[in-house]
């Protein structure tokens, strides 16, 4: 069996580095257009901006969405974590168990935001029920490649404007270990099929 210990560490790794990095942004610079620092080119920068909803900024609507989305944050932290101990106990791939590690590193991280941020850096949304698990996700990497109005002939969000997203440490962990499942999925499971 593989030693447990160490994907939970790794993931405590993700967390760490991401709090680093967010509490970085929030201390030393400030939100928005005119605090932005260019990185590499134009395109490439740190821009302090706070998430009130999930990815791309999605909400749930109602004064009690961000609670229900704290929650359910809450629940899938316990579900990767029941489900990384389970491949460790199972001596599943390292590759899978990485990939997991990442995505509960980055689910914590954001979690940590969405629960404490509100008190303890007081960025709850004005008119928010209560700060405590009403804190906005602090986002920070920017790649600044288009914007502007979109077609009117695409579906859905044709004819509203668009931005490339921003996004944090924790968001990329969960999106690196989400895609390299999906793109070795054949070799990760392999043995399950057959």
């Amino acid at each position: 069996m593989k030693s447990n210990y160490r994907y939970f560490l790794l993931s405590l790794l993700i967390i760490l580095l991401d709090q680093g990095i967010k509490l970085a942004v929030h201390n030393f610079m400030d939100p928005g257009y005119y605090g932005q620092i260019e990185v590499i080119s134009p395109y490439v920068k740190l821009h302090y901006t706070l998430n009130p909803g999930m990815a791309f900024g999605i909400q749930l609507g109602s004064d009690y969405g961000k609670l229900i989305l704290t929650s359910f944050r809450i629940l899938a932290m316990f579900g990767i974590g029941y489900l990384l101990y389970t491949l460790t106990v199972k001596n599943s791939k390292t590759l899978l168990l990485v990939c997991t590690s990442l995505i509960l590193g980055g689910a914590i991280g954001n979690l940590i935001d969405s629960v404490f941020y509100g008190v303890f850096l007081n960025n709850a949304p004005q008119g928010a029920p209560m700060q405590w698990f009403h804190g906005q996700v602090i986002d920070m990497f920017f790649f600044d490649f288009w914007e502007g109005i979109l077609p009117t002939w695409i579906p859905v969000w044709g004819g509203s404007y668009y931005s490339t997203p921003i996004f944090n440490f924790a968001d990329a962990a969960i999106f690196c270990g989400v895609v390299t499942i999906l793109f070795f999925q054949n070799y990760l499971f392999k043995e399950e099929n057959e």
